[in-house]
């Protein structure tokens, strides 16, 4: 059997105790390793886990998943997620893969980065689309994210945004050359989430428009969600490109119209709480 297994998002003792007896049993066991970390590296969950672990690249999932299900009906397999197995649409591939070698698969949830941004006081059944915010280069700068946060918020719903991660990417040069040589990882934080907003709003100025998110718009950035060290800061957009946060990983959510619940929470984890009322007023009912 394939075991997709969930491991939460702080550190090896958040895997649940179902998973723990999924991983024990298992002959081998992988570690995907490229849309989302853990505050603990693979050492402190082999010793916790008491298992060896096989990491698990975006270039073995995708192009060698066929590895990962060898003799998986045989034999017991897991490939643990950090967060929730679903978080990520790759993970879809892998259990049709399994599905049409005839290998039955079971999935052991977890708490992920979408149910756990609760944690700041947005209710969760107020959240429109998720988007992902990809790091920017001197060539290309997509602004598609935006209008999905433009139209989540015109219908009064909250955004979260995940945040781009960047793990074992090449160079372009060294990718025409067929070099494997990797980049340092790269994972984005919510100043510079908050700037490539802050770049669109100004772009979309000078093309005439008045954009449904601005400079005072209220936002909250959070970083190392479920970890012992977790941080929340809630304020304008202008006060999410400086806020510091600390190391990642970072997500942010851009407010649609808010319950006065709502604004009571943020009010817990704002950076000027006269600056947050007074920008939230006009969205909150």
């Amino acid at each position: 059997m394939l075991y997709l297994v969930g491991l939460g998002l702080g550190d090896a003792k958040d895997i649940t105790v179902k998973g723990l007896e999924a991983v024990r049993r298992c002959r081998r066991v992988y570690l995907e390793a490229y849309t989302s970390v853990l505050t603990v590296g693979k050492e402190a969950l082999e010793e916790f886990y008491g298992k060896e672990l096989i990491l698990a690249d975006r270039e073995t999932v995708e192009q060698e998943a066929d590895s990962i299900l060898e003799d998986a009906d045989v034999c017991d397999v897991a490939f643990l997620v950090v967060g929730d197995p679903f978080g990520a649409t790759t993970h879809s591939d892998l259990v049709l893969r399994a599905v049409s070698l005839g290998i039955p698969y079971r999935v052991i949830h977890n708490a992920s980065i979408m149910n756990a941004v609760g944690c700041c006081g947005l209710q969760l059944y107020n959240f429109g689309e998720t988007v992902s915010i990809v790091f920017w280069t001197d060539t290309w700068k997509p602004e598609s994210f935006f209008d999905k946060i433009k139209k989540n918020r015109q219908n009064g719903m909250h955004t979260l945004c995940l945040l781009d991660i960047k793990v074992k990417e090449q160079s372009l040069e060294n990718l025409m050359k067929g070099r494997k040589i990797y980049e340092p990882p790269r994972y984005m934080s919510v100043n510079q989430a908050a700037e490539q907003l802050l770049a669109i709003i100004q772009n979309r100025r000078l093309q005439g428009e008045e954009p449904e998110i601005t400079e005072n718009t209220i936002c909250v950035g959070l970083a190392r969600v479920g970890a012992p060290d977790q941080k929340i800061a809630s304020g304008t957009l202008h006060q999410m490109a400086t806020v510091e946060l600390g190391g990642p990983l970072h997500s942010m959510i851009v407010t649609g119209t808010m319950h006065p619940l709502e604004l009571e929470m943020l009010k817990l984890f704002s950076v000027d709480s006269s600056k947050l009322e007074n920008n939230a007023f006009q969205k909150t009912t």
